[in-house]
This record gives structure tokens, C-alpha cells and sequence, in this order.
């Protein structure tokens, strides 16, 4: 085995210290035959030519190429140039001239592309057997299926050949790949990353997923990928905010107890509850949700309009050469040979109506944990039934892109049988951020080494301070995290910087005749108290329209806070004192909230 860690945090602290981009290379390939699996990779980049591709780099300069030198693989539904993209089905293979527009963005920035992985054919699958290929072995335990339909790009990264690697997701391929290898899969808001070069499984919900042994690091590659691609007609800018530390109170939504469905898997089950009491200790505020339109959702993936859209993506090539596809996989897409238009549209109207359910529901928490798989099976389980077992494998997973959700697939702990315990976050489209953020910390706590390296997480480095690209707002009462008005903030864009306190020349009110419970901060010239806010950032067009949204007799002033610096924040008129209650000996409307409006 190896001795240089390939991710990227080590690796780049590698080069900083002098090692050679040549040298990591001989590692990657050293590591491979290792590893010794013939199903991870379909196709392998010749040496000789990616170290003169790693030549052209120049010096090590990660600021100017944030990948400078790190190694990837691509799933081989994602076209590389010179490389044969197959999709896991010889008979549909082609050699294209030109790079996906993701994986263009990611040699720019420095990558390296290894070659290119094995997959569920057509990316129609989470199991990852569903190849003509060898099945890549489970990096954790060979006897569990690895996952799909992005099998071959969670080995390579779980076995630590590769930095990361790209997968796709349309019903959970960038995740249960992920959570059966014990690493990270970054699913983002769909349209987030092109998918020109992409083979199409279903071209509206179809998502580039990143695989990577730590959040950071696919959550690095995320910020060098996200960007508009006009040649793409589902693209769409995605803020990518830096990775921050997240809101003291973080409110996360988990199906109701009565709702969960492991089918008869009791460690998995006792494994969620773990992680759920991880989450609790970093803070966050648990709400039980109902589960059972989620469940509906994802029952339309495999019905209607999402199989018929799988079918016309190929069809000319399917209906000429179905005998040279797998028999599991030509059986699904070929279902929708009996669908009408009209079934189609029945479906969309079925989601639509989902849709506006649910809403409401995922607006009502900041994000969503559940877990990344409701089991583990074996091969031989899937061998012997394959669509009932790839189907279970789809019940937190199929949902996400249907309702224009982002996630985050990431290790929690082990289960009491030693297997892989993941879970996924989840949040409405756009943010990506919050999720990854939060997912930082429970890897934190899960444990485990990375994927199957052995190699343990680093500690988090200090994080740099954030660059003032913004407006900072101090918030007092009901925008602060976990109270009801904190939407009105995230759904501008805004992103949590720290909670302090004013100085001590305030007196906070809470105010009389509001719908929502509010302050109000005055500025006092004597007897005041230091009152508890939270700093959150807007761009400055968000802060305008956030500002011209404030009802009276609030205002936004100028707050000085206990360090001196001066900053926007919530103050309130004098006429709005009328009936107001002072309640600056607690220090700041959380505490008020808990001690008094709670127990009342």
C-alpha cells in the first residue's frame, strides 16, 4: 500500500512540501493494482501521456489551479475527450473529441483524469451489478453489492486510487454509492453543474454528483464546478457559498418515527438513532415530519413520464440493439414502450400536486436527515431479486431530485454489525452550503476512517476568515436561527456569520400587538444591557430588499457591538414602545423566548 493520502488536504500539503505531481501519479497507479479490482475502471488514461499532461502544469500554485495535480475518475456516462464513454454497454460506445463541459472546468483547474469508471448500465440502478462488466467490490465489505448506479467512481474513491471522482444522480446514484463505501457523495441542486456531455438518464432531474473521502473535499471540487453553462438548457446558477460554520440553531426534519421503513433492519435502524443524537449534540433542533407523500414521490420515479423519458434518451439505439443490453436494465426502460403520452402527464400532474404539498413542509426546516439507504444487501440478495432489492435501496433517495432538493450523503458511525452507518441531508435547491456545512460536522463526529483507506479524517483546520463580499445584518429576535421569520433571511441568500453581542448601551423590548412574536432594540443613554445577536451576510442587492421589506415600527440602524465595530441592525421606533415589556435582563429574546413565551 501506498504511503501519500491522497485527499486533497494531504495531498496538497504533500506538494507544498515538495512532492512531485509525478510521484502522487506513480501512487494512484501503485494503488490500483494494489487494490487489484478489475471492475472499478473501464478505461485508464496512458501513463505516459497523463505525466505529460501533469508536466504542462507548471509550478504548484493552488490559487491560481485549486486542483492543481489531483487525481480524478469519471463515471463512464460523462464524456473525456480520447476516452471511450460505453456506459456500462459496448455495443453503445463512442470516442468524443471533446471533455463534458465538468469535467473541462476541473482539468482547468488542475485535475488530473484517471479514467473513466464502471457504472449500473444506462446509470438505470443503485446496486451497481448491473453492468456486463465485473461488479466492483464493495470497499468496505465485498460480499455487500457497491452500489449504483455509480459503483465503479465510490470504489475508486473509497479504495483511495483517486482524490475524488464524478458521478451522476437522477434517483440516488451519487448517494447510496457513497453511503455503502463509507464516503462522502455531494449531490447538488440539480443544474448546479452542466450536464452537456452527459448520456442522459432523465435530462430534467439528472444531477453530476461528486464522490470524495471528506466534505471538504467535495465540497472544493463543487465551488471549481458550479457555474452557468450555456449550452446546457437545464443549467442554472447555484450561489456557491464558502463552507461556514452553521447557525446556532439549525431546526432538521426527520420522518416521524411511526413513518421510518428499514425493512426489518435493526442495526440500521439503531445506527439513525445514533446519528440523530449526534445531531442533537451539535445543536440542532429535531422535528419529527410525516414521510408518506415523500414515499409517493418517489414511487412515480420508476412510472410514467421518468421511464419514458429514460426510454427516449435511447431509444433509436435501444430499439436496434436491446439483445446487447442487460437483461434487467433493457426490462425497465422497455416498460416504456406501453406508456402513452397521456400517462406521462398523468405523472407530472401527480408530482405537481406532491409538489405543492410537501412546499410547505420542506420550508418549515432548514434541512432534512434521513437515512442514505433503509439497509444493506448483499450481491447475492440482488442477484436473486433485483428490482425489489434496487427499489428498497430507493426510498430516501428518489424523492430529491423530483422535488428540486440538494444533498449530501455522509459517513455517521459504524453500525453495531460493523457495516457502514450513513445518513443524508437534505435541504430545498440552492442550499448546497448549509448542507455540506452541517454534514462537516457530523462526519466530524462519526469516527471512522476514510472510505476503506484506514487513513483517519484530519482534524478541521481553522477556517479563513470570509472575505467582506457583503452587507452584514445583526439580528435580534425573530430572524435569528430557528425562529419563525429566520427564512425570510436564507431564502435571500444569506449566509450565518457569528453570533456576539451589542454593547452594553441597549434595552430590548418585547413588543406588544405582532403576529410573530418581535423585539425591539433601543439605544439607551444609560442603564443598558449587552444584548445577544446573531451576524448574518447579504449580497447587497439581497440587503436591499430585505431592508425595504421590514415592517413598521422596526428599522435598521446602526448597532455598535461589544468589540467596538459598528454594524446594520434591527433598531425600533419610540412610538412602537407603546405597551412593550422591557426584557433586557435576559440578555437577548432566545433566552426570553425559552424561559418565558415557552413555559407560557
Amino acid at each position: 500500500m501506498i504511503a501519500i493520502r491522497l485527499d486533497i488536504r494531504s495531498l496538497q500539503e504533500a506538494y507544498a512540501g515538495g512532492l512531485s505531481v509525478e510521484a502522487a501519479i506513480e501512487a494512484v497507479f501503485a494503488r490500483l493494482e494494489a487494490v487489484d479490482d478489475p471492475g472499478i475502471f473501464l478505461h485508464l488514461a496512458d501513463r505516459k501521456s497523463l505525466l505529460a499532461e501533469a508536466g504542462a502544469l507548471g509550478a504548484f500554485d493552488p490559487v491560481a489551479k485549486p486542483l492543481w495535480g489531483v487525481p480524478f475518475a469519471v463515471k463512464d456516462n460523462i464524456d473525456v475527450a480520447g476516452m471511450p464513454t460505453t456506459a456500462a454497454c459496448p455495443a453503445f460506445a463512442y470516442t468524443p473529441d471533446k471533455d463534458a463541459t465538468v469535467v473541462a472546468r476541473l482539468k482547468a483547474a488542475g485535475a488530473l483524469v484517471i479514467g473513466k469508471t464502471n457504472l449500473d448500465q444506462f446509470a438505470t440502478g443503485l446496486v451497481g451489478v448491473r453492468t456486463p462488466y465485473p461488479v466492483p467490490r464493495n470497499a468496505i465489505d465485498p460480499a455487500l453489492v457497491p452500489g449504483g448506479s455509480s459503483s465503479g467512481s465510490a470504489v475508486a474513491v473509497a479504495q483511495g486510487i483517486v482524490s475524488f471522482a464524478l458521478g451522476t444522480d437522477t434517483a440516488g446514484s451519487g448517494r447510496v454509492p457513497a453511503g455503502l463505501n463509507n464516503i462522502v457523495g455531494l449531490k447538488p441542486t440539480v443544474g448546479a453543474l452542466s450536464t452537456t456531455g452527459v448520456v442522459p438518464a432523465c435530462r430534467t432531474l439528472d444531477s453530476v454528483s461528486i464522490f470524495a473521502l471528506t466534505v471538504y473535499d467535495a465540497y472544493s471540487v463543487f465551488s471549481v464546478a458550479a457555474a452557468p453553462d450555456a449550452s446546457d438548457p437545464y443549467s442554472k446558477t447555484v450561489a456557491v457559498a464558502p463552507l461556514a460554520p452553521c447557525p446556532p440553531v439549525v431546526t432538521v426534519g426527520v420522518p416521524a418515527r411511526a413513518d421510518r421503513q428499514f425493512f426489518g433492519d435493526a442495526a440500521m435502524e439503531a445506527g439513525f438513532d445514533a446519528a440523530l443524537a449526534k445531531l442533537q449534540s451539535l445543536g440542532c433542533r429535531l422535528v419529527e415530519i410525516p414521510f408518506g407523500d415523500f414515499y409517493d414521490t418517489a414511487n412515480l420515479l420508476y412510472e410514467g413520464a421518468w421511464v419514458a423519458e429514460r426510454y427516449a434518451t435511447i431509444a433509436g439505439f435501444m430499439d436496434a440493439h436491446e439483445a446487447e443490453m442487460h437483461p434487467v436494465t433493457a426490462k425497465i426502460i422497455g416498460g416504456a414502450r406501453k406508456l402513452s403520452a397521456a400517462d406521462a402527464f398523468r405523472g407530472l400532474y401527480a408530482l405537481q400536486a406532491y409538489k405543492a404539498k410537501l412546499a410547505p413542509l420542506i420550508a418549515s426546516v432548514d434541512l432534512i436527515c434521513v437515512p442514505t439507504a433503509p439497509t444493506h444487501y448483499t450481491v447475492d440478495a440482488v442477484l436473486t431479486d433485483p428490482v425489489v432489492t434496487n427499489s428498497r435501496n430507493g426510498t430516501y433517495t428518489n424523492f430529491v431530485n423530483l422535488l428540486d432538493m440538494c444533498g449530501i450523503a455522509v459517513p455517521s458511525g459504524k453500525r453495531s454489525d460493523g457495516l457502514p452507518m450513513s445518513v443524508t441531508l437534505l435541504a430545498a435547491a440552492g442550499k448546497d452550503g448549509l448542507v455540506a456545512s452541517l454534514a462537516e460536522q457530523v462526519h466530524a463526529l462519526a469516527g471512522v476512517p476514510l472510505g476503506g483507506t484506514g487513513w483517519p479524517l484530519l482534524a478541521a483546520r481553522e477556517k479563513p476568515a470570509e472575505a467582506a463580499d457583503g452587507i452584514e445584518l445583526a439580528v435580534v429576535g425573530a430572524h435569528l436561527s430557528g425562529m419563525p421569520l429566520n427564512w425570510q433571511l436564507q431564502d435571500l441568500g444569506a449566509r450565518f456569520c457569528r453570533t456576539t453581542r451589542t454593547a452594553s448601551s441597549y434595552k430590548l423590548y418585547a413588543l406588544a400587538g405582532q403576529k410573530v412574536a418581535k423585539p425591539g432594540l433601543v439605544r439607551t443613554a444609560d442603564g443598558g444591557e449587552s444584548i445577544e445577536v446573531e451576524i448574518w451576510r447579504l449580497d447587497p442587492a439581497s440587503f436591499g430588499r430585505f431592508v425595504a421589506a421590514v415592517p413598521a415600527p422596526l428599522g435598521i440602524g446602526t448597532l455598535e457591538l461589544e468589540d467596538g465595530a459598528n454594524c446594520k441592525g434591527f433598531l425600533v421606533e419610540s412610538a412602537g414602545l407603546r405597551g412593550a415589556i422591557d426584557i433586557s435582563r435576559f440578555g437577548g429574546w432566545r433566552r426570553y423566548v425559552s424561559e418565558v413565551l415557552a413555559a407560557a
